[in-house]
């Protein structure tokens, strides 16, 4: 059908639709009057974004997440949210209840979870967009009754977030306290072996200590340094004196031994004069030779004592270049001692260390795990109470009234295209040459009829035709 023809039809078979259009809002009138009235009541919680824990000052982007207020939608719709809101209203100790409950299948469960189903599927929350309020509504037949149960779901939320918060950490502040306790037998112990260690090797500051050694090392290697070059160049002055004593620069240097070549010179010089003036027994010739003989036997014994104190003075210089090679071999040795007894002292350290950060580390998350533990703050507040409210939220009269009307008008107009189909009827021209497939040669109008004034004369009898 065309739209033309569905527009005749239409007009054609109003009656059919105002028929059906006024059954239709009749029957929605009574059935509307004759419903049962449901109220509906609403709690508007709002939930904190300020992103900082109040107990721990640490910053908690949860409410953040794209899954966040879906978890809270899931939260309120929880059974063990609708079991603490019948605990908080007393619901299971009704008689009425209770005797509602006893005509129902005992394989329902108990009384709580018959009472938690029944407050679920009246339930509905809602996140408001593009904001962090929730709406908790809940709806029934009693407006003060729905009233105090949305009110109830708001406070039992509450409630439950902050358990659902502060259960995991007095469960981590039990396991924490029983770690802390390995912990600290572990920084004892640590700390016992390094005293032990300290004591056995008689080391208390171990870095100053072995500063003093390695100077002592270093002073020691100076001296032996010193000490070398001193007896090199005592033993190249033994040399010398052994060689040739009379001409060590050592022994002429001796004042002594000077003073006696002095004398022995002039008493070779007098000598001389003597023996060219007296005989070899004149006793001035003998007594000038005596005093020659004797200078020269006391020079070579001052010679002789000079080269013997150059060379113990060697002998000395090697003696205590001995002396200190063996006390720097000795150093050496207690510095090395040193070295391997702070490096194990070291490692005994950072043991203890480690065992002592780990200790305060478990320490301090015990104490934050106690005040979250104990923490009653919770992050959600009420931002509206539900209200007793005065008007039922169904049935609405108005709404359904227009509902009726589109429906009522919808389905007059299926019943008269329907009929139509059912008993078609020529109502023009196109139906004409649509039904028989001939072409249309004219059309009768229908025309008003004229009055008999304006009308020609009618032919009358005996008047001639």
């Amino acid at each position: 059908m065309t739209l033309t023809q569905i527009l005749r039809t239409l007009r054609a078979r109003y009656k059919i639709i105002l028929l059906l259009l006024a059954v239709t809002l009749v029957v929605t009138f009574v059935v509307s009057l004759v419903m049962p009235k449901t109220y509906k009541a609403t709690t508007a919680v709002v939930l904190n974004n300020k992103g900082i824990d109040p107990v721990t000052g640490m910053n908690v982007p949860v409410q953040l997440t794209p899954g966040y207020m879906p978890t809270q939608v899931d939260i309120v719709n929880s059974k063990i949210v609708a079991l603490k809101v019948i605990a908080d209203l007393k619901l299971a100790d009704d008689p009425a209840i209770k005797e509602r409950f006893a005509k129902i299948d005992p394989e329902q469960g108990t009384i709580q979870d018959w009472l938690a189903d029944g407050l679920r599927s009246n339930l509905t929350v809602e996140p408001a967009r593009e904001s962090s309020v929730l709406n908790i509504s809940f709806k029934g037949d009693d407006a003060d009754y729905v009233a105090r149960v949305a009110n109830a779901f708001a406070s039992a939320y509450q409630q439950i977030s902050v358990d659902l918060k502060v259960a995991p950490a007095q469960k981590a502040s039990g396991y924490i306290n029983d770690q802390i306790k390995i912990l600290r037998e572990k920084f004892e112990d640590a700390q016992n072996k390094m005293s032990a260690y300290q004591k056995e090797n008689n080391i208390f500051s171990s870095d100053n200590k072995l500063d003093v050694e390695t100077a002592r090392l270093n002073e020691l290697s100076s001296q032996l340094v010193v000490a070398q070059g001193q007896s090199i160049e005592a033993s190249s002055r033994q040399r010398q004196v052994q060689s040739n004593a009379g001409g060590s620069p050592d022994v002429l240097a001796n004042p002594l031994i000077q003073a006696l070549k002095s004398r022995l010179s002039e008493a070779e010089a007098k000598f001389a004069d003597t023996a060219q003036k007296l005989n070899v027994n004149h006793p001035q010739y003998i007594a000038a030779k005596s005093e020659v003989d004797q200078l020269r036997a006391n020079l070579n014994q001052q010679i002789g004592l000079a080269s013997t104190g150059i060379v113990s003075n060697a002998r000395i210089l090697q003696q205590r270049e001995a002396e200190v090679r063996a006390a720097l071999n000795a150093q050496k040795t207690k510095v090395l001692a040193l070295n391997s007894a702070r490096d194990e002292l070291s490692v005994l350290s950072n043991e203890m260390e480690n065992a002592k950060r780990a200790y305060e580390t478990a320490s301090q998350r015990l104490t934050q795990t106690n005040l979250e533990g104990k923490s009653m703050q919770s992050d959600i507040s009420v931002l509206t109470a539900a209200t007793a409210p005065r008007n039922p939220a169904s049935p609405r009269l108005f709404l359904n009234l227009l509902v009726a009307l589109v429906v009522g008008t919808m389905l007059g107009i299926g019943a008269a295209i329907a009929m139509e189909l059912l008993d078609h009827r020529v109502r023009s021209a196109e139906d004409l040459t649509q039904l028989f497939g001939l072409p249309l040669i004219g059309v009768i109008e229908k025309t008003k009829k004229i009055s008999n004034r304006h009308a020609p004369p009618r032919l009358g009898r005996g008047l001639p035709a």
